[in-house]
């Protein structure tokens, strides 16, 4: 069984790098089927998640190459409409070939995805918007089949801003006939680059990253390469690990912007820290103030920092309320880190949170992938040792993280028994 191990205490310095964004590639590579010429993806971070959706595309009938951090995809013998039971059960983000396989077959047939248990996030918002562009849906013995001869663009309103919701609609309608407007749309930076990649291959969309996308229908798409953005979790989760731990971290392949929510509760803390023109620099002093945090959606406070802000915040000087307003079981890391000795409270969608000078060392249970985040931070701060189980989470949104973490001089290692 795989599990950290991890010696806490001691300070971080020097640099470590951002690799591309997870949830911006997984779409990415779903998108990759509209067209039937090669496809080059660079700055592809080699995660759990990225095989999966690779072994998707392959197993559809598509051709996909690694190469250190680039793959290449080409769809041209794309022939099946059917994607595999035990791939999309693994993962919750394999919903979104919905869209592309939609377009380029006429019907797509999938499981009911799976994914971290972190609550319900309902596929009736795929659906709904499938079905204004045309498509009728049947449930079948647990499967999703969805046939469309012709898709024709539409006015579609999302009743919820969800982010899958608006890949799948964004990437049926850039092959639809006709327009579509995308009212209440997700505006995650991850929208914005699957929107930009569409249009590398032609596609006509305009809007992404408001409420209100625009989307032009074409025929055909062409071959494009294109690099993925940086990973805005994995950054803040670095931030974070940093401003915990104490000393001086530059976080490089940063885009700012990006991470705003987090930046301004950072400030409210009185955590020290620098933006660059790639990067941000944290100068952690081990003393920070307890803030209160509400996840929402873009361009709210993101819910995947959630974990990892509520472990910084164990330590803080005061007392503050983290709320959880997107998934309604995202707190398992709770009891965790109580047997740290972090001084938490569940209230509903609340966590009253008394900051303690200090957490203790244990062996600790990763949940899910966001959980295991704040457990590392936890334990990279706890002196003495720790072991986090259960790991194969965080394989799913982290690249060797204990390798990055080690060049900055944490004691962490990854052991196989």
């Amino acid at each position: 069984m795989k599990r950290l191990v991890i010696n806490g205490g001691k300070k971080l310095f020097g640099e470590i790098e951002v690799g591309g964004a997870k949830n911006a590639v997984l779409p990415i590579i779903a998108a990759s089927l509209l067209s039937s010429e090669e496809v080059i993806l660079e700055d592809v971070p080699d995660l759990l998640d990225v095989s999966i959706m690779s072994q998707v595309v392959c197993a559809l009938g598509g051709e996909v190459a690694r190469q250190g951090h680039t793959l290449r995809i080409k769809a041209e013998n794309f022939d099946n409409f059917e994607a595999p039971f035990d791939l999309i059960t693994k993962m919750r983000a394999s919903i979104v070939i919905m869209g592309p396989v939609l377009a380029r077959k006429g019907r797509v047939r999938i499981s009911h995805p799976g994914g971290c248990a972190i609550g319900s996030r309902p596929v009736n918002w795929h659906l709904k918007g499938l079905e204004s562009l045309g498509a009728e849906v049947r449930i079948d013995h647990g499967y999703l089949d969805v046939s469309a001869p012709k898709l024709t663009g539409a006015r579609i309103y999302l009743d919820f801003p969800s982010v899958g919701a608006t890949e799948n609609i964004l990437m049926a309608a850039a092959a639809a006939e006709g327009m579509t407007i995308i009212e209440n749309a997700a505006q995650e930076p991850e929208i914005v680059d699957l929107a930009n990649f569409i249009n590398q291959m032609g596609g006509k969309i305009r809007g992404a990253g408001t409420n209100i996308i625009t989307v032009e229908g074409v025929q055909e798409f062409s071959g494009t390469r294109h690099t993925i953005i940086p990973d805005r979790i994995e950054a803040g989760t670095f931030i974070l690990m940093a401003a915990a731990c104490g000393g001086d971290v530059l976080v490089n392949n940063v885009i700012s912007t990006h991470l705003a929510p987090l930046l301004a509760k950072l400030d409210e803390a009185k955590v020290q820290y620098e933006e660059l023109e790639d990067g941000i620099r944290v100068f952690g002093n081990d003393s920070y103030l307890a803030v209160d945090i509400k996840t929402q959606v873009h361009p709210g406070f993101p819910t995947d920092l959630q974990a990892p802000f509520l472990a910084l915040l164990a330590r803080a000087k005061g007392t503050a309320i983290v709320t959880e307003n997107i998934f309604e079981n995202r707190f398992m890391h709770v009891d965790e880190l109580k047997r740290m000795g972090a001084d938490l409270k569940v209230e509903g969608r609340s966590v009253i949170v008394q900051g303690v000078p200090f957490l203790n060392p244990a062996t600790l249970m990763a949940t899910d992938l966001r959980a295991g985040a704040a457990l590392i931070l936890a334990a990279l701060t706890a002196p003495g040792r720790s072991e986090i189980w259960e790991i194969q989470h965080i394989d799913r949104g982290y690249e060797n993280i204990e390798t990055k973490l080690r060049g900055l001089g944490a004691d962490i290692e990854r052991v196989d028994e």
